[in-house]
């Protein structure tokens, strides 16, 4: 699979529902996964990258391991798109990533995030471009 890239930004309505952007949902595959994301955000993984990922943690251990493990299985969910485009994410979910109508899509390699556009604004400033450059340190682009 290529590596997924892009930022998006659709809204989100008062019942849940988004346009998921029609480039990542075609590299995704139909039956994608939404899962919890421990940055304050959603992940969204292909099914193949949602088994390599909860491989894995099995194969970690220690309880922290086996309870992020039940937690992403515990709230993960196969959403539907409908004839829009658009797919419904529960309320646990969305109240997890503090979705409620301006939403930001990012590609990141493997899978694509979800977050809520001030929240994603907010991770993005804590950086600046200096700083992340110096963090890569000799990686030359």
């Amino acid at each position: 699979m290529r590596p997924l890239m892009g930022t998006f930004n659709p809204s989100m309505d008062a019942k849940g529902r988004m346009a998921f952007p029609a480039r990542l949902r075609d590299q995704l595959g139909a039956g994608f996964i939404v899962t919890v994301g421990f940055e304050g955000c959603l992940y969204v993984y292909s099914e193949d990258e949602f088994e390599k990922l909860t491989q894995r943690l099995e194969a970690a251990s220690g309880p922290a391991a086996q309870q992020a493990l039940r937690r992403i299985y515990a709230d993960s969910e196969y959403p539907e798109c409908d004839k829009q485009g658009r797919i419904q994410i529960s309320k646990a979910l969305r109240d997890h990533a503090g979705l409620v109508h301006d939403i930001t899509v990012i590609g990141n390699r493997n899978r694509a995030e979800i977050w809520d556009s001030a929240r994603y604004e907010a991770q993005n400033s804590k950086y600046t471009d200096e700083q992340l450059a110096e963090a890569l340190g000799s990686i030359a682009f």
